[in-house]
């Protein structure tokens, strides 16, 4: 990969992140559409996001070998194109139990990309000589931001069918637009001890470690982009389209903060970035737990999107950068398991919503960001890259 390169895969993987995080920004306004559609309620609702996120975490297992074994651009490749006719699937669905087909694929087509485009990232990372995953998934939060806003006005304005199409139609442009710029290392099988021949995950305690911390991170994500518009809804009386705007003001505080990210990074490390972020979106999560009014909701929901932004960006850097195994493979794992937050999770959040209500649950989302504040000497690797690479940077910058 020349440098010239590089920088042209740099800009296909914001592409790539910018497409994901649109589709699953306008699926967040789709979720209270389920409801009266199929006729269920909260609990049902959230076994439904529990097999999309059983699909996404299936499908991750797989992923990291196949990234070893292909490399991750034909992974991220395969996966992209399969990707974009999802949310249609899902809204176009006629019954509940083709509902929940469609959010299996759903979850196994997103969750495999997901990690395809952080490894790949991982690799851009290397050639830039500079760290660009939270620039990264600052393109997903853009997307997010524009699928969410942009969907909740569709869906007001011309209906959920609509929306689905033209968001999957958007997607399609920009992956497509994407995939011939695309660029990664030769595939990279795990050679290390730490993982036996044959054995489907790493045995390192402290992968796992790292993977449950991104889960503690990603459980508030995921209870913003599933439930934060039915709480504004019912609990705040906000209008269909401001209980939209929920999960999009989140995803926009986290683009703005995720494209400073990797500059504050820099500048204060890993480990500090972490300590203060997490303080910042625990802060968040108990104004929108507390808050009167929904707009008083929607300025925690910003904070929160504020500090939880460099969080999970900073987890992939260190899984990307562990010693001992193959890129594809620690990420594959640390993704695994944060995504269990960001899609299993909201299940049981939707029990505990409707039986002790939205404000205590999300209150107590907020300990979690506490738990990881605590912990984030684990994610000292993260820097790891800028120490190695740092005499590479001006002959590839």
């Amino acid at each position: 990969m020349t440098p010239q390169d590089a920088k042209k895969a740099r800009i296909a993987m914001a592409a790539m992140f910018a497409s994901n995080g649109a589709l699953m920004g306008a699926w967040a306004p789709q979720i209270p559409l389920l409801l009266p559609r199929h006729q269920i309620g909260e609990t049902l609702l959230g076994g439904l996001i529990l097999i999309l996120g059983l699909g996404a975490v299936t499908s991750m297992l797989f992923t990291g070998r196949l990234i070893g074994r292909y490399g991750s651009v034909p992974v991220l490749r395969m996966f992209a194109l399969a990707v974009i006719p999802v949310l249609p699937l899902v809204v176009l669905a006629p019954s509940l139990w083709t509902v929940a087909l469609a959010m299996a694929i759903f979850g196994g087509f997103v969750g495999s990309m997901d990690v395809a485009m952080n490894a790949n990232a991982v690799e851009v990372e290397r050639r830039l000589g500079r760290a660009i995953m939270s620039s990264s998934h600052g393109f997903w939060s853009l997307g997010g931001f524009v699928g969410g806003t942009l969907g909740s006005f569709l869906i007001a304005q011309a209906g959920a069918t609509t929306q689905a199409l033209v968001i999957a139609a958007l997607a399609a442009v920009m992956i497509l637009t994407a995939l011939p710029h695309l660029r990664g290392e030769p595939p990279q099988p795990q050679t290390s001890q730490a993982q036996p021949r044959g054995a489907l995950l790493p045995r390192d305690t402290g992968l796992w470690l790292l993977g449950i911390m991104a889960l503690f991170c990603m459980v508030p994500e995921g209870a913003v982009l599933d439930w934060a518009a039915l709480y504004l809804g019912k609990e705040l009386m906000a209008s269909p389209f401001t209980a939209g705007l929920g999960f999009a003001f989140f995803s926009g505080a986290m683009a703005v903060m995720r494209f400073m990210g990797d500059g504050l990074r820099n500048r204060f490390g890993a480990v500090r970035t972490l300590q203060i972020s997490g303080l910042l979106g625990a802060a968040g999560l108990v104004i929108a737990a507390a808050a009167p009014h929904p707009y008083v909701a929607l300025f925690g929901f910003v904070l929160a999107g504020l500090g939880v932004a460099n969080m999970v960006p900073i987890m992939f850097s260190a899984a990307g950068n562990y010693p001992g195994h193959a890129a594809g493979t620690a990420i594959s794992t640390v993704t695994m398991v944060g995504y269990a937050g960001i899609l299993i999770a909201p299940s049981s959040i939707g029990w505990l919503a409707e039986h002790l209500g939205y404000r205590p649950t999300y209150a107590g989302l907020a300990l979690l960001l506490l738990v990881v504040t605590a912990n984030a000497g684990r994610a000292a690797r993260a820097d790891e890259l800028q120490k190695v690479s740092g005499p590479q940077a001006e002959k590839l910058a």
